[in-house]
């Protein structure tokens, strides 16, 4: 560690024998991509942060909305108008200065996705779209890089994490869907706990505690009745983005 300070800012993370000292210096080390600062990625990046993850790079092409501030809570309602990447940069830095926050105010395509997460080792989903997720998918395959996924609607939210080689991948599940013709509505709450158990997985992905994982797994969460349901997830043969991979 670096300092006392970081002894203090730790200390009960460091607590966990499954951390301690190395693995908190573990963690200093590591890169993170992640696709998306509203509800999920406001939680994700805040709790990666003050985990003390050494470096996040992240990319969103949108601008605060008034409509984003009962989830996203990285945006206050001074930041209305500003880009994301701006007002989530400026929290985070305060929350932890020794983290690295790299911001990128563009669309993730399949032109810039590769460059977007090279040298990273975790993929972590915080979009609201189909289409980005795919590419998001598709360069965790290319790349050997967990995805870790999570999505909300309503009162509902489900995660998983996608680890190419050793579960089915985003599109084994999602091939059959298209986007919807409008945005879901969304409890804030739900974000917060979605966002949060996605944070779990990619520490323990960083922490190299890949056995605990939900990996072919999905954590269905069912807010309005507290009931949490997982699934099994298989690969599919047919898959047109993992299959022969």
């Amino acid at each position: 560690m670096q300092d006392q300070r970081d002894q203090l800012r730790y200390q009960r993370q460091m607590g966990l024998p499954e951390i301690g000292e190395q693995g908190q210096k573990r963690l200093a080390r590591s890169r993170v991509f992640v696709g998306g600062l509203g509800g999920l990625g406001s939680v994700i990046t805040t709790y990666l942060c003050a985990a003390g993850v050494g470096s996040l790079r992240i990319a969103d092409r949108d601008r605060v909305e008034i409509s984003n501030l009962n989830r996203q809570i990285l945006h206050w309602t001074k930041d209305v108008g500003r880009d994301k990447t701006v007002s989530a940069r400026e929290k985070l830095a305060a929350l932890n200065p020794d983290a690295e926050i790299e911001t990128h105010h563009l669309e993730i395509g399949p032109e810039n996705a590769a460059e977007l997460v090279q040298g990273c080792q975790v993929i972590v989903d915080g979009t609201d779209n189909l289409q980005t997720r795919r590419v998001l998918n598709r360069t965790s395959l290319d790349m050997d890089l967990p995805f870790v996924h999570g999505g909300i609607n309503g009162f509902n939210g489900m995660i998983s994490t996608f680890v190419p080689g050793r579960s089915p991948c985003f599109e084994c599940l999602f091939s059959e869907f298209g986007s919807p013709s409008s945005p879901p509505p969304v409890l804030g709450s739900v974000a917060g706990v979605v966002g949060s158990l996605q944070s779990l997985e990619v520490i323990k992905c960083l922490l190299g505690l890949m056995d605990g994982l939900l990996c072919g797994r999905l954590l269905f969460m069912q807010g309005q009745t507290m009931a949490f349901r997982e699934i099994s997830l298989e690969k599919n043969p047919d898959c047109p983005e993992c299959r022969g991979r």
